[in-house]
């Protein structure tokens, strides 16, 4: 009996312990000093983003790259956070965010209206184009001629949005590899693509594929947080800025966009920092 009476009382105790380490994890939330922007663990910035949409974002040599990541790498350094990337689908990515899978996305996402009702955006970093890729012999050579034809887009991208108020008959995938094989296998007319990707994806095909049009995306890109995580989104966005400042994203630009005009109007970040 007495130790039925010791084995409770242990009992007890062990869980009144746990309830209060849970407490002190709770209390390391939001606003504590080692963890100021609630991420999911302190002092590291986990983003998810895709393995196969470069020069924007890739995998080489199993590290995350390209420019969104490495832009972003850099805007953490600032706060002095690490990123741990985690690879996912677009069609998945602002969901996890607004649950907190993700503290970020990094994918070249583009701000629509839409998108403003699942996730919050960062100021702008980038702009893009829609680029336009065909297979070899298509007689398709501008985005005017995609009525009535078989249009490949990634499932939930800004391609698929255009897709859709334009009327086309979009094949949807979920990644940009899956796009490709379309076009491949004959089973798409077309891929209306992020233009950077589509240029590289029609250079690196060997002749297969081929990128025939761009036209500007006005939507301008951000990264993205969970809705009400203000503190993060403020301290990316003055990061932001400060790695435009150092000259940070300009070296990025040249890199990865080498000869990329960029419009005199397009500004990054609050687009008061100078570069």
């Amino acid at each position: 009996m007495n130790l039925s009476r010791r084995t409770l009382t242990a009992s007890v105790v062990a869980l009144a312990a746990l309830s209060l380490a849970a407490c002190g994890g709770s209390s390391a939330g939001a606003g504590s000093a080692d963890n100021p922007y609630d991420l999911q663990q302190a002092g590291v910035l986990r983003a998810g983003t895709l393995t196969d949409a470069p020069p924007n974002v890739f995998l080489k040599n199993g590290t995350f790259t390209g420019f969104d990541n490495d832009l972003l790498t850099a805007v953490a350094g600032k706060l002095g956070l690490k990123v741990e990337f985690v690879g996912t689908e677009f069609s998945s990515l602002l969901a996890q965010v607004k649950t907190r899978k993700f503290d970020v996305g990094s994918s070249s996402i583009s701000i629509t209206e839409a998108r403003k009702k699942t996730v919050a955006f960062t100021n702008t970093y980038d702009f893009g184009f829609l680029g336009l890729d065909v297979p070899k012999g298509s007689t398709i050579t501008s985005f005017d001629q995609l009525a009535g034809k078989r249009v490949a887009v990634v499932q939930g991208t800004v391609q698929d949005d255009y897709a859709t108020r334009s009327n086309l008959n979009p094949v949807r995938v979920p990644d940009y590899n899956a796009a490709l094989n379309q076009l491949k296998a004959g089973t798409a007319d077309a891929w209306i693509t992020p233009a950077e990707i589509g240029e590289k994806t029609a250079a690196d095909s060997g002749g297969k594929v081929l990128s025939v049009a761009k036209q500007l995306d006005p939507g301008g890109m951000a990264y993205a947080v969970a809705p009400g995580n203000d503190k993060l989104r403020a301290a990316l966005d003055k990061a932001i800025d400060e790695v435009v400042a150092d000259g940070t994203w300009a070296r990025l630009q040249k890199q990865y966009y080498p000869g990329r005009e960029i419009p005199a109007d397009f500004k990054p970040g609050s687009g008061t920092a100078a570069e």
